[in-house]
């Protein structure tokens, strides 16, 4: 497989190279066709401008002022990626950012294959959330410190070492290699390291997306979401990413109100929503645009011996409604008692005792429809 792996990681002052966000950070990790690693090589790089989201990166004016600026490393970057496989964790984000600031220079960075090790943790490692925290935690893989450069490349390089085997055949990528050859490196001068608040521990519990340009999306959401804010030039970042990425207008809003749905699911997670988890969720649904309401709500899911309760006259008869929960592993019941999951009734606004008992427990009040869901999903996870 020519000369193996090239894996990569950037920090940014920003989200998109077409708001005049550049590279501060660049490394490189090489594997050989096994997977082992072989050399690493890393850089703070000089962008000329403010460094953006310091409290994210870690990344000093100081450090940053005595750098080189991309020039100055590009001939030594391309020379490391020239003839491997491209690897990064969401390979797409990286890779918007190479070739940016390749193009700054007149030169043209292709890469005709790569892998993202983002989309290969999901099919291989069994990762459920699309942050390389978590998927580094699924795989048992040491993270290091988080948004610096090196440390993430050898993270991302450790998920690949995992996945190689069951990889295949991966054509190299071919580069333009620029004539600047003439470089040094800069180091970063201490580790950084922020206490992470409510938003930036929920952000690793989240789920994968079924598309891979949702999941990419979406991890760009959440650097951008990590402070509780989205100023405007973000906003337009984001508009630029999707655009990137083929998003439309409903593709973006179904993937922020899946991702709200998401950080609601990890915040009833303990069963209840705090006052602070409260404020953080309406936050963010401001943020993105879409509604609070359902997320407040307790989730209803249901599992075999479940306790259920009809009451009020339905659509279909009561027997065959307690016909189908028996049938799917429920235990249907007369009354409502605090071990009751889930009371099903004909109007959810019901006034009957028994959904007034429930609302006293705080037992969720369902619709026929809702059971009926409720009800595919048992069986659809039997």
């Amino acid at each position: 497989m020519s000369n193996g792996y090239a894996v990569v990681d950037v920090e940014t002052t920003g989200l998109s190279p077409g708001q005049h966000h550049r590279v501060i950070e660049v490394a490189v990790v090489h594997l050989d066709a096994s997977g082992r690693r072989t050399d690493e090589w890393c850089t703070l790089v000089n962008p000329r401008r403010d460094l953006g989201a310091q409290h994210v990166h870690g990344i000093s004016a100081a450090e940053a002022r005595r750098a080189p600026e991309f020039a100055g490393i590009a001939g030594e970057l391309a020379q490391r990626l020239s003839g491997r496989v491209l690897v990064a964790h969401n390979l797409s984000f990286d890779l918007r950012f190479l070739q940016a600031e390749f193009a700054r220079l007149g030169h043209e960075f292709t890469a005709e294959s790569g892998l993202c090790t983002m989309n290969l943790a999901g099919r291989y490692l069994g990762a459920s959330s699309r942050s390389l925290a978590a998927c580094c935690e699924v795989a048992g893989v040491p993270m290091g410190t988080a948004h610096s450069a090196l440390h993430d490349a050898r993270a991302s390089a450790g998920l690949l070492a995992l996945c190689v085997d069951r990889i295949g055949h991966v054509e190299p990528v071919r580069l333009t290699v620029p004539r600047t050859v003439n470089a040094f490196a800069v180091q970063r001068g201490h580790v950084h390291g922020t206490e992470q608040h409510f938003l930036a521990k929920l952000v690793r519990l989240l789920p994968r997306v079924e598309t891979s340009s949702g999941d990419e999306y979406l991890d760009v959401l959440d650097r951008a979401l990590v402070d509780r804010h989205l100023s405007s030039e973000e906003q337009e970042e984001l508009l630029e990413v999707a655009l990137a990425l083929n998003l439309g207008l409903p593709q973006v809003m179904e993937l922020h109100r899946g991702y709200l749905a998401a950080l609601a699911d990890a915040a009833w997670e303990d069963g209840r929503v705090t006052a602070d988890e409260e404020a953080d969720l309406r936050l963010v649904a401001s943020l993105l645009g879409v509604d609070v309401a359902d997320s407040l709500r307790r989730p209803v899911r249901l599992s075999l011996g479940d306790l259920v309760v009809f009451t009020g006259e339905m659509r279909e008869a009561r027997n065959v409604w307690e016909s189908r929960a028996s049938s799917a592993g429920l235990t249907v019941k007369a009354g409502v008692t605090k071990k009751t999951a889930v009371v099903i009734a004909a109007d959810p606004d019901s006034m009957s005792g028994k959904a007034d008992k429930a609302r006293t427990y705080g037992i969720p009040v369902v619709s026929e429809d809702l059971f009926a869901g409720l009800l595919g999903e048992l069986s659809g996870s039997a």
